[in-house]
């Protein structure tokens, strides 16, 4: 029985805590405001996700930080964030 190795493959954004809007529990990122690893804006997020990884200013966050979906990523309270602080998310498909 020949052993099939499973496709995965990681699709990187990068933005900034001041391009969210919202506040509180509201507060979210829009996926228009992130760019990809070629540089390019970004237009989506990946429809579905293995699972994804979201880094605030390097620090990876646990799971309840933080919800994504092709359109935004939500991050109740990140508006208490310094504008400037980055935000990486890394989904990972299959």
């Amino acid at each position: 029985m020949a052993i099939i190795k499973p496709f995965i493959a990681g699709r990187r954004f990068v933005s900034t805590i001041g391009a969210g809007t919202g506040a509180g529990a509201t507060f979210a990122i829009a996926a228009t405001a992130f760019t990809d690893d070629t540089g390019a804006a970004a237009t989506a997020f990946p429809a579905s996700p293995a699972f994804y990884n979201l880094s605030i200013n390097g620090v990876l966050q646990l799971a309840s930080t933080s919800t994504a979906t092709t359109t935004t990523l939500s991050i109740p309270g990140g508006d208490v964030l310094d504008p400037a602080t980055p935000v990486t998310v890394e989904f990972v498909v299959t």
